[in-house]
């Protein structure tokens, strides 16, 4: 069934894909964003997601002009995306980055609780699991990385997605919605596997940050969607990632040697992902439609 969905922050690198899946799956976006996103099929309402009464507002507005020709006013959406961040540490200074990715978070979910939308998903991110933006070379306590891992990054960025999860999990108890925290891996777009990509699977040193995994950006607006759909989980987090390790090695192999201090606490499968996607595949029924080997000649 087709929904009204608001996105926060479709104007950035996942974001533009986020929306073009959804609008290919037939539902209506409003893009909240301070920059303008150049598609023509989608309005986009400049919004500073800081400021929680911008916010209230945007959620009850028009998803475009055509709202204005009928007599019915404007009513929350069917569901909520909040992508808007600042993506990464040294982009502001540090408590700016906190500060931002925080109330932003905590806006956006007020907002809509207090609204009556019934399904939120934020953005979370790979950078809990604490080693993608470690001091010096850390390690990862154990393989595979999923959901129940004791997350405890030294980071500024990732600390402000942690609270952004802890935000969503009060306000699904509180309001009985249901908010899915997506912990997304690291986005590569369609152009990217012809310029970047080849040199992290040939230097796979390079990939150790992010866990030699990888979320292709129209995979993750396929996870946007089935977030949309599945309805009845509460608070909920996902590792936002596709099936396969970044490698020409499989899996255990390649860890047992590159990481050999770091227990592996259950059999993996032979190409999977260290980063895994194993819950979001067995509760959403994710399936991915852009593996990397289609793409990356070895």
């Amino acid at each position: 069934m087709a929904k009204r969905i608001v996105v926060t922050g479709g104007s950035g690198k996942a974001g533009r894909h986020v929306i073009q899946y959804l609008l290919s799956a037939g539902h209506s976006v409003l893009n909240l964003d301070l920059v303008i996103l150049a598609n023509p099929s989608v309005h986009t309402l400049k919004t500073d997601v800081t400021d929680s009464g911008q916010v209230f507002n945007a959620l009850t507005t028009h998803f475009n002009w055509d709202g204005y020709e009928g007599t019915s006013l404007p009513t929350p959406a069917d569901a909520v995306i909040h992508l808007a961040a600042y993506p990464d540490n040294m982009i502001v200074p540090d408590n700016a980055t906190f500060k931002t990715n925080v109330i932003s978070t905590y806006n956006v979910i007020e907002a809509a609780c207090k609204l009556g939308v019934k399904k939120i998903i934020i953005a979370s991110s790979e950078t809990t699991y604490g080693v993608c933006c470690a001091q010096g070379d850390a390690d990862f306590h154990s393989f595979p990385l999923e959901e129940d891992y004791d997350v405890d990054p030294m980071d500024s960025y990732a600390l402000s997605k942690i609270c952004g999860e802890q935000n969503a999990r009060a306000f699904a108890r509180r309001f009985k919605v249901d908010i899915y925290a997506l912990r997304i891996g690291n986005v590569i777009e369609p152009h990217e596997y012809a310029t970047d990509f080849a040199n992290f699977v040939n230097n796979p040193a390079s990939r150790k940050r992010n866990a030699w995994s990888y979320i292709d950006a129209r995979d993750l607006g396929k996870i946007c969607d089935l977030c949309v759909k599945k309805d009845g989980l509460g608070f909920q987090v996902f590792n936002a990632t596709n099936d396969t390790i970044t490698t020409k090695v499989p899996t255990m192999e390649f860890l047992r040697s590159a990481c050999p201090n770091v227990p592996i606490t259950r059999e993996m499968g032979e190409w999977e992902a260290p980063l895994s996607n194993r819950k979001i595949k067995e509760v959403l029924g994710f399936e991915e439609d852009h593996n990397w080997r289609k793409y990356v000649s070895l």
